[in-house]
């Protein structure tokens, strides 16, 4: 153990108002997270002991607990993601362990599982929240007799293995497959950006004479190197020798994943039957919003909306191709249909998002971001710089204030890349959740805490950081989860804000908030040039408009076939029966591909989302989100966009509804208050231009 001087100045284990963010290092984490789960053991048995069947000497206990572990971890894997070295990563990867083991523990605790039981049989049940501990225990295998929770721990513990190589095998299979150009002609098409890419990859191998102009050049299957070949490269045979390898991956000599898939679905089936469900699918629904009937329904309505639009898109891309006098305009397939959309976006909506960029300065779009979130929910957002320690300079401190003034929560906002340190993508995570256990002396509740991360580039010399348009699209969804974080006025932190909210729902306020930048007045009141001033040309507004809708059938039916395909092999397939897994993909791909797969398509050795990810028996939950997020959008429509009392009101609200509830109410009856009704498709097939066809 690390002495005792060292540990009463470990920032890890101070009492704080905001996390340290400024002093921790990689030193803290081994001694800090060893003592702090040793405390919580403690915490644990020491409940276990005393438990009752009462929330004060139940919930209250085990929500400290919860809570320790829960932001102290979260602190310093924030660090990893934003500040990463290779000392803080060794630290984590070695208490990770003990951290997990120890969350095993309280998952498994019979004398909780017992109390929240008796709580649950009590009278007084019903004017408590909804607890979802009871159904996480459950299906965590707590309910068993000791031989089955015993099979049910190795099973989790072979699954855990199983994904683990899973992916390990589609990693090795991407990086094995390697393409040395060096004639010019055969790489004609592809945009400076992807042959400096090139190049800089041939130098890694050892060509250190590659230069993104003479070549030579290195094509990988990484998507940076795959998507450009795809959507650029004029050389047909490159195209198809590339396809053909990326849809390969991982399906033959020692890295073929085919085995593990059918190991996979055969433990997660009897995990399921040990559970006392008919298949996993059921499993993964029993935590969602949806069950296997309704996400079945929905995207069997989706797809014969999508159908006939996904038909017309092919025959446009042919008769396109023909147009531009292309050889293989009759007889388009799959390394042809990227390419050719991509030449007939250009031709159609000539969108440059590179020219784009003057139009959209970080300053702008906050403003115009804040400037929404006052009208829609009465709140104000102030500057709330030096009241936190940050990790990084250029990360912004803000204050939500109500509209008494009186503050409701804050956020940490870092948007720019930093390559050397901050993983890429963008996210949005809780530092603190609205908790009245939690609460300060003194205050009544503790005020939820957000980060919202970008990685946008940087400002240069006197030039503010200039966006894309998907970067202010990102930084609108991510707010809206924000937002829903903050705004909660759930006092139980186990259920405030997005905890406990259904997977399947939880990206309804991000996605709902992005349908606004394609809202003139919004768009308009953000999109000013950063030199001249001058507002975004309508006939760009235009079309961007435009080219959200295009190709919606097709880029629908390919998420319709991964979910359908998720579902199936979840539900009705039988491992070791008469049908292979490829098999499946085949008979699911002829109703939502309308050029059918090659007979070799082996997709499903690399589809880490359900083999290796969380989406298993879930991936439907992307387009289930969107139709909540465009229908709860469609009631600021019913109401009248340009109609500002009618939109303040809608927005108080969904405030009230969808922000404020939760995870301490079924999604589906929060949605239900919100819009009065059940949700329906229709909002967004009419977003998507799909409407028309089912009409």
């Amino acid at each position: 153990m690390a002495s005792e001087d060292s540990l009463s100045s470990n920032p890890l284990l101070q009492n704080f108002e905001f996390p340290p963010f400024d002093v921790v290092d990689a030193h803290h984490v081994r001694p800090g997270i060893r003592a702090l789960l040793h405390q919580l053991e403690a915490e644990l048995e020491q409940l276990e002991k005393t438990v009752e069947p009462s929330w004060p000497k139940l919930v209250e206990p085990l929500e400290k607990i919860i809570d320790r572990l829960t932001v102290v971890w979260g602190m310093i894997n924030h660090l990893k993601a934003v500040k990463d070295t290779p000392e803080l990563r060794a630290a984590i990867e070695e208490v990770q362990p003990e951290k997990v083991k120890f969350q095993l523990r309280l998952g498994q605790s019979k004398p909780i599982y017992n109390a929240f039981k008796s709580i649950r049989e009590s009278p007084d049940w019903n004017t408590l929240i909804e607890a979802p501990q009871i159904k996480e225990a459950v299906l965590s295998g707590i309910a068993l007799e000791d031989d089955k929770r015993e099979e049910f721990n190795k099973i989790e513990q072979e699954l855990e293995k199983l994904s683990h190589k899973f992916s390990e095998n589609v990693l090795d299979a991407t990086k094995k497959f390697e393409k040395l150009i060096t004639d010019k002609k055969e790489i004609e098409g592809l945009p400076p950006s992807a042959l400096g890419l090139f190049a800089q990859a041939a130098v890694s191998k050892g060509h250190e004479n590659a230069t993104a102009d003479a070549g030579p050049w290195l094509i990988t299957l990484d998507a940076p190197s795959y998507l450009p070949v795809m959507q650029h490269a004029t050389n047909r045979a490159l195209r198809e020798e590339v396809y053909r390898a990326y849809l390969s991956r991982a399906s033959s000599g020692e890295l073929d994943n085919t085995a593990i898939i059918d190991q996979i679905l055969k433990l997660r089936l009897e995990k399921a039957k040990l559970l006392g469900y008919n298949n996993y699918a059921e499993v993964s629904m029993a935590t969602k919003m949806a069950t296997v009937e309704t996400a079945d329904e929905l995207l069997e309505k989706l797809r014969s909306a999508s159908w006939a639009p996904a038909v017309q898109d092919i025959e446009d891309l042919k008769s396109f191709a023909k147009d531009q006098g292309a050889a293989e305009a009759d007889s388009l397939t799959h390394w042809d249909i990227t390419f050719w959309s991509e030449r007939l976006r250009e031709s159609k909506y000539d969108i440059n998002e590179e020219e784009l960029r003057p139009y959209f300065s970080l300053p702008k779009v906050m403003a115009g971001l804040f400037g929404l979130a006052k009208t829609l929910f009465g709140i104000d957002v102030a500057p709330a710089d030096g009241v936190a320690p940050v990790w990084n300079s250029d990360v912004r401190f803000y204050c939500i204030k109500d509209s008494s003034g009186n503050p409701t929560a804050y956020f940490y906002f870092d948007p720019y890349s930093r390559p050397s340190e901050k993983r890429d993508g963008a996210w949005m995570d809780e530092v603190f959740s609205r908790s009245r256990v939690m609460a300060q002396k003194g205050s009544s509740v503790r005020l939820p805490v957000a980060q919202m991360v970008c990685n946008q580039t940087p400002p240069v010399g006197d030039k503010p950081s200039l966006m894309t348009f998907r970067e202010v699209e990102t930084v609108f969804h991510e707010f809206g989860h924000a937002l829903q974080h903050m705004l909660t006025r759930e006092d139980e932190g186990l259920v405030a804000g997005i905890r406990n909210i259904e997977w399947d729902a939880v990206e309804l306020p991000s996605q709902f908030m992005e349908n606004w930048c394609y809202h003139r007045d919004t768009l308009m009141s953000i999109a000013k040039h950063y030199q001249t001033g001058e507002t975004l040309p309508e006939n760009v507004y235009k079309k961007l408009l435009a080219a959200r809708t295009f190709r919606a059938g097709s880029l629908s039916l390919r998420q319709l076939k991964f979910a359908t395909v998720d579902l199936e092999l979840h539900t009705k397939y039988a491992p070791g029966g008469t049908e292979s897994i490829y098999d499946v993909d085949q008979r699911v791909s002829m109703k939502t591909q309308v050029i059918p797969p090659l007979p070799e398509d082996r997709f499903l050795c690399s589809f880490s989302h359900i083999f290796a990810g969380g989406y298993a028996a879930g991936y439907y939950s992307y387009k289930w989100a969107e139709v909540l997020s465009a229908d709860a959008f469609s009631a600021f429509e019913d109401a009248g966009l340009d109609d500002i009392k009618a939109v303040k009101e809608t927005g108080q609200r969904f405030r009230n509804t969808i922000l404020a509830l939760g995870g301490g109410k079924a999604p589906l009856q929060v949605f239900v208050e919100f819009r009065g009704r059940e949700p329906s498709p229709e909002p967004l097939l009419r977003h998507n231009g799909l409407l028309v066809a089912t009409a």
